[in-house]
Order: C-alpha cells, then sequence, then structure tokens
C-alpha cells in the first residue's frame, strides 16, 4: 500500500512540474490586434492594413518630386502633373502600392480618377477582396 501511495504521490509532483515547465518556456500569446470596424477594404489606404505602420513618418518612393502637389485637387492638375503621378505608380511594385498611396495621403496628395481606381484595383487584389 505505502508503495502505490509514493507512486501516486511521484506521478502528481512529474505532472505538476510538467505543467510549470511548460508554462514557462511557452512564449506569451501577442495580444490581439484591434482593428478599425469602420475599414471596409475599398480605400486606397485603410487602417486595416495601414500597413501595419501607424506611424506619421512618410515614407518616399523616389517620388520627392510629387511634393509640388499637395492640396492641389485631382482636377486641377496639368498633363505634365498627372504624367509624373502615372511615372511613379506604374513603376512601382504592387505590394509597395498601398505603402506609396499611405506615403501620399499623408503628403496630402490625391490621385487623378483614372490612377486611383487601377490603385484601389492593386489594392483589393492584394487584400482578396475583389
Amino acid at each position: 500500500m505505502l508503495v502505490l501511495i509514493c507512486i501516486l504521490a511521484f506521478t502528481i509532483i512529474v505532472v505538476l512540474a510538467a505543467r510549470w515547465l511548460y508554462r514557462r518556456t511557452t512564449p506569451d500569446a501577442p495580444p490581439p490586434v484591434e482593428v478599425d470596424s469602420g475599414c471596409c477594404g475599398a480605400h486606397a489606404v485603410c487602417e486595416k492594413e495601414m500597413l501595419l505602420n501607424a506611424s506619421n513618418n512618410v515614407t518616399y518612393y523616389d517620388d520627392e518630386e510629387l511634393d509640388a502637389l499637395a492640396g492641389i485637387q485631382p482636377d486641377k492638375y496639368t498633363q505634365e502633373q498627372t504624367d509624373m503621378l502615372a511615372e511613379v505608380f506604374y513603376t512601382l511594385k504592387e505590394k509597395d502600392v498601398p505603402g506609396w498611396l499611405r506615403s501620399l495621403q499623408l503628403r496630402r496628395i490625391e490621385l487623378p480618377e483614372e490612377l486611383r481606381d487601377e490603385a484601389l484595383l492593386i489594392v483589393r487584389e492584394r487584400r482578396g477582396l475583389q
């Protein structure tokens, strides 16, 4: 009978030790990411994807010349200004388009409608929303 009690006590100690070690070595789960419920995925730049960049730091995509377009309404762009935007847009990699759109937003640069539609299409495709 004493042997059974010792085996039972030993088993309980081993189980408790194993659970304690498991909890110590298992990394804590990352905190849940809060997603803005107002984001539907149809915007050129969205809080949801914000490209995991919540900062307000402007990232340039070799497009510093576009800063001259800040605050100008897209329907007021000259053909040359539209071509400047198109040149940068068409030379971007698809994966860079959402970040570039965020950069334009921070710099208060709006895309002409035809480029905006193409940019939105790329963003939707990358998000799998089509």
